[in-house]
């Protein structure tokens, strides 16, 4: 109601996607999307960038390539996102769909790049660009295989993500890859940052309404980041160093085929469209108060797929939609695509200004650590929240076990598969994959009739 008040429109002009409010009123809601979603854009690159080798603290020659692909995640998050909301031929759902980097792709990527350096990007940008190409052609039947994910499936997913990601965001707090081994790592010097993060973003989300509690992680990080800099851990040379403009460039790292990766890419794919489809069935269901048509959702799979194969091959991290910005959908009652276009817009203008992506590097690891341990924790948690449809029987309790153990015990030993090919071990050690697979594969063979 509160945005009827405003003057953005009548009720029934709010559910239309095709309204657009005056553009005093679109451009705030607009920016609103993108700072919704920015919070969670620029991490998986500077995640996979520390794995590399090239990332925070590294001290690497290589460290421009991160500011790059930090610019590249927002340039193709505004492409995608246009492919949404403006959509041509089968292509987009015209409906208010953020776009932006995913980080159920990470415990994929990590290992992939694991202290290969820039060498590694090559063998990932392709397998990116090969996994969106994939992610493209199951717009064509996405429909017709929901029925193999119900929630005990989709839930574990979930799950399995968080808490592949879980130690990355406390190694991040602690100080990062670079210092591990050494007495800085863990320090309370790194600590205190992080842990306000944490506390304001806590505070934020339970003790305010409205805009600051939707912020409430990327208001965390501006405190952590405040108190990280009086502390001297805040270093602007790279910002000074970076161009003011930059086109993307095609295949900037080469081209190469590392199968480790693009089978990894092509199963996440799957994950990545099912989520696409909950949120566009949620975007319908708060903004517009009914069901998404299957025009819809294949369109939404066909941009989902064709903004993360053009994300690879100018150098940026597989995109998918953002669930956040469903409810934020929900809760200003605006179902205009055209205010998110606006947003788009703006993704791409920073995306070509090497500078803001320098700006966003300045942030310390710790401080990221803080904001991640988060981020990722919500992510297990909405995964236990999708667990909790699921009829806990005898049947469904022997499958969720045996995914799980399997998964996350591959994940914390995985000296346990060193006899196997590298491509074998990159893609079991990931922990999710063998749990999806085995839930999928489990739910589809053992009878409902156990019991």
């Amino acid at each position: 109601m509160a945005a009827i008040d405003a003057g953005i429109g009548t009720p029934e002009q709010l559910r239309d996607p095709n309204y657009t409010p005056p553009l005093a009123k679109a451009i705030p809601l607009g920016i609103q999307h993108v700072r919704a979603m920015f919070v969670s854009t620029a991490p998986p690159a500077i995640i996979v960038a520390g794995a590399a080798g090239f990332g925070f603290g590294s001290n690497s020659p290589d460290f421009p390539n991160l500011i790059y692909m930090i610019q590249m995640s927002m340039f193709f998050a505004g492409i995608a996102t246009l492919f949404q909301t403006i959509g041509f031929g089968p292509v987009g759902a015209r409906l208010p769909i953020v776009q932006g980097t995913s980080f159920a792709f990470l415990p994929v990527m990590i290992p992939a790049v694991a202290g290969l350096g820039v060498g590694g990007l090559a063998g990932l940008m392709t397998g990116v660009f090969i996994g969106g190409i994939f992610h493209f052609c199951l717009g064509f039947f996405i429909g017709r295989i929901r029925f193999a994910l119900p929630p005990l499936v989709t839930g574990l997913i979930v799950l399995m993500i968080g808490l592949a990601l879980i130690r990355v965001g406390i190694q991040y707090a602690a100080g990062g890859v670079p210092l591990m081994g050494k007495p800085e790592f863990g320090s309370l010097a790194m600590w205190i940052p992080a842990l306000v993060v944490v506390i304001v973003t806590l505070g934020m989300k339970f003790f305010t309404r409205g805009m600051m509690s939707v912020a409430a992680v990327l208001i965390g990080l501006l405190a952590g980041y405040v108190v990280a800099l009086l502390m001297g851990q805040v270093s602007f040379g790279n910002v000074g160093r970076a161009a003011w403009f930059t086109l993307p460039s095609p295949f900037a790292w080469g081209f190469e085929i590392n199968w480790a990766i693009i089978i990894g890419m092509c199963l996440m794919a799957v994950v990545s469209a099912i989520e696409t489809v909950g949120d566009t069935s949620g975007i319908t269901k708060g903004g517009a108060g009914r069901e998404a048509t299957d025009k819809e959702i294949s369109g939404a799979t066909f941009a989902d797929g064709l903004g993360t194969a053009m994300a690879g091959a100018f150098g940026a991290l597989p995109n998918t939609s953002f669930s956040q910005n469903v409810g934020l959908i929900s809760m200003t009652g605006v179902m205009s695509r055209h205010v998110v276009t606006i947003g788009a817009i703006f993704l791409i203008v920073c995306g070509l200004i090497p500078k803001v992506g320098a700006i966003v590097s300045t942030v310390p690891i710790n401080v990221l650590g803080g904001g991640v341990i988060v981020m990722f924790g919500m992510v297990s948690a909405a995964g236990l929240n999708m667990l909790s449809e699921v009829n806990w029987n005898r049947r469904n309790m022997v499958i969720f076990a045996t995914a799980l153990s399997v998964g996350f015990g591959l994940q914390l030993e995985p000296s346990a598969l060193q006899h196997l090919p590298k491509t074998v071990q990159i893609l079991l050690t990931s922990g999710l994959l063998p749990s999806a697979i085995l839930a999928i594969v489990l739910n589809l063979v053992i009878p409902e009739e156990i019991e």
